[in-house]
């Protein structure tokens, strides 16, 4: 009936379903089997857990094997499958080699991630599996981009080649893959799955979400913390069909799972599917709960609830299979895992140097205008761009080319020409924003919609994590994403999605890159007036995440040419470009020049003389403080000092070297910081200098850094908190002086 009234399936068709699989014995053990794996390598995985030989939290999925069999039996290896931190048996019913994933939590070389990853991460780019993600319900939107990266390849005529690198050859007419996502009925409660339901919706992608209902978070039942228990149903607002089924009946789980399949496989748009279970064993073998007194529940769902013996029952009580039979796909499967672990034991560990191997897929020191575009760019270009809308992105192109050649180009307009500039030479290139049609608050997206369509210069709805994790999405699955912030503070609602871009390349074993370029505008500049929550040091809050390229651009040269090579490279990078300079400082650019991800920037050398005396320093900045250095200089001239004023342009990695010669000179460092003197850029650098360059320091570094109260509105106070101009020229004279 719920097909029927949620599908609009007739009752013929309901039938077919039903007959595909009741009628057809090989479908029955193929169900079997893979219930059966399943369950076989999950009892693997707690013996060689309790052998020592798998660490770490590992989570199994025992008695909800009628999922994988699912798995198994509808999706294909084309689809995009993404999966939370319990998805070893989704990842081997998708046809990851099962040897390869016991490797992995055995933190082996020959796991599917090189022993990287472990139990919760579980990639294999062969079979298009996407993981295993640790954080409950961030896959939801990376799914969401997944979805939308096959739109996007029938859109281009684009397709992925033998190495699942992106060829100009159209997918096929029949084009039916689909990105399935898996979610605890806990999980789903999140507000994530409000905004994936809704912009599936909205774009009608094809996407599958399969909520694995066990009653519990954790141990917590969920209708204690839920108050509509019925995911299947949240979509109905969203125009969102759902079902659901009884994960006991393997088989009825495949025909009504196949049923939706086939309705998102026809174009028709997303679906849920609720999957009512019971998972025998605790949340994982280091949370046993048999401490909270759930040994009789357990005995009794062992007895009645269990898929695997519910099928045993049925289809050898009713003759379909003998018990010798099943008995015999039991001992095939059982040598199966057997070797699995056998081929993980002897599998070696990976090499120490592996981890920093994996640090970043291109190395800092990599030329980006030696990296060559798509051959077939104009190719795609010309149809998918109509003539009138090139001709009219093109004179927009020029207009702010000449603005450039005049020394008149702003820091948006700047970055702006930019993202035109690469978007054109490599198609697979997208951008995401908050007002993106309108430009938004700096021109950053100017005219992109308007040139390439909403399916590669997309509105979003104001949750940065729900786009950010879209463009992930997106990234793993062979485009280059652009995120504008509106203003960079507002990225802390996607700490998440960004720690999960910086760790992806790693995590995987190197099998995933992640381009992915972040842009906003942000910092505190001295009586900027917006108060608290706008002048937050975002940049020193994402300096801890591993696998992130920071940069920051206090001129629209900076910004142009940096901007140009974030997006042309294959990980994750950020770039903060000052709030209050956005339109205010122009400038000539560097046209058609990347600018390195890994320097500074000397913009004023201290005279010779001034070194000669002593009475010169080494001023690090970015940002804001770059303009309250700059107009600094000629009081701390007329003063007899001098001082080499260092842009820092790449915050991570750090230029040491050019910090270093510049020490070499002065001896003295002062740094003025956008940051909190707690945690803040200026504290990680100077524990560096300190470190490295200590016999360079005739005085102990100043830092000027924000004070760590809240940057308040009232500009009476805020002096208390930003340090400006005033603050460098004192704390100069204070190094030259020897006040410290």
């Amino acid at each position: 009936m719920q097909l029927k009234n949620a599908f609009g399936y007739s009752d013929e068709e309901v039938s077919a379903y039903e007959s595909a699989v009741d009628s057809d014995k090989s479908v029955l053990l193929q169900i079997y089997s893979a219930m059966t794996e399943a369950r076989a390598f999950e009892n693997a995985c707690n013996q060689q857990y309790m052998q020592g030989k798998i660490r770490g939290f590992m989570h199994l999925d025992n008695g909800q094997e009628s999922i994988p069999a699912l798995v198994d039996y509808a999706i294909k290896n084309g689809d995009k499958k993404y999966s939370y931190y319990r998805e070893h048996t989704h990842a081997i019913a998708s046809g990851v080699d099962a040897g390869a994933v016991m490797a992995e939590l055995f933190m082996k070389e020959g796991g599917t991630c090189k022993g990287a990853g472990g139990s919760m991460h579980i990639f294999d780019k062969e079979t298009y599996f996407q993981g295993g993600w640790a954080l409950v319900s961030e896959q939801l939107p990376y799914a969401g981009g997944a979805a939308k990266s096959i739109q996007l390849d029938r859109h281009l005529g684009i397709s992925d080649d033998e190495k699942i690198e992106k060829q100009d050859v159209a997918p096929p007419a029949d084009d039916d893959r689909i990105s399935v996502v898996f979610i605890g009925e806990g999980g789903s409660q999140n507000g994530r799955m409000a905004e994936l339901l809704n912009a599936a919706s909205k774009d009608n992608l094809p996407l599958l979400i399969i909520v694995i209902d066990n009653g519990r978070a954790i141990n917590t039942f969920t209708e204690d913390v839920a108050k509509n228990g019925n995911v299947f149903e949240q979509g109905k607002h969203y125009g969102v069909p759902g079902l659901l089924v009884d994960g006991l009946n393997a088989a009825d789980v495949a025909k009504g799972g196949k049923a939706v399949i086939d309705h998102i496989r026809s174009g028709k748009g997303p679906a849920v599917l609720q999957v009512h279970t019971y998972r025998f064993n605790g949340h994982s073998p280091a949370d046993p709960e048999h401490e909270r007194g759930r040994k009789e529940e357990k005995a009794w769902a062992r007895a009645s609830q269990d898929p695997i013996k519910a099928f045993e029952d049925k289809y050898i009580g009713n003759g379909v299979f003998s018990e010798d039979e099943l008995k015999d796909a039991r001992k095939q499967i059982l040598a199966k895992v057997k070797e699995a672990v056998k081929f993980a034991d002897e599998s070696p560990m990976p090499p120490v140097e592996l981890a920093k191997e994996l640090e970043y897929p291109d190395a800092p020191d990599t030329d980006y205008n030696k990296k060559s575009a798509p051959q077939w760019a104009d190719e795609v270009n010309a149809r998918t761009i109509s003539a009138e809308k090139m001709e009219t992105v093109n004179a927009h192109i020029a207009d702010l080319r000449a603005r450039a050649d005049a020394g008149e180009i702003s820091i948006g307009d700047a970055i702006n020409l930019a993202i035109h500039e690469e978007m054109l030479r490599d198609p697979t290139t997208t951008i995401h924003a908050e007002d993106l049609q309108a430009g938004s608050s700096y021109d950053i997206p100017k005219l992109t919609q308007q040139t390439y369509g909403q399916i590669r210069a997309a509105d979003e709805i104001i949750d940065e994590g729900h786009f950010i994790g879209k463009a992930l999405g997106e990234g793993m699955n062979g485009y280059r994403p652009i995120i504008e912030l509106m203003n960079t503070n507002f990225g802390i609602y996607g700490m998440a999605e960004i720690s999960s871009a910086g760790n992806t390349y790693a995590t995987t074993g190197g099998q995933f890159d992640m381009p992915m370029t972040i842009i906003g505008a942000g910092g505190t500049a001295p009586n900027q007036a917006l108060g608290a929550e706008h002048s937050q040091p975002f940049h020193a809050y994402v300096m801890g995440i591993p696998g992130l390229k920071i940069c920051t651009a206090a001129s629209p040269d900076a910004a142009y040419g940096i901007t140009k090579s974030m997006i042309r490279d294959n990980g994750p990078c950020f770039l903060f470009a000052p709030v209050k300079m956005m339109k205010e400082a122009k400038g000539k650019l560097d046209l058609d020049i990347c600018a390195p991800l890994n320097k500074c920037a000397l913009l004023h050398e201290a005279s010779q003389s001034s070194v000669d005396a002593g009475q010169a320093v080494t001023v690090l900045t970015y940002l804001h403080g770059v303009k309250e250095a700059q107009m600094s200089i000629e009081a701390i001239q007329e003063e007899g000092f001098d001082i080499d004023l260092i842009e820092l342009r790449s915050l991570k990695p750090l230029d040491m070297e050019t910090i270093g010669k510049s020490l070499a000179r002065t001896n003295k460092l002062v740094i003025l910081d956008e940051s909190t003197k707690s945690g803040g850029v200026g504290a990680t650098i100077s524990a560096q200098v300190s470190e490295e360059l200590f016999d360079l320091l005739d005085a102990p570094v100043k830092r000027l850094c924000m004070d760590d109260a809240p940057v308040p509105y009232a500009s009476s106070m805020e002096k208390a908190v930003v340090k400006r101009g005033d603050d460098l020229i004192q704390g100069v004279f204070d190094l030259c002086l020897g006040a410290y």
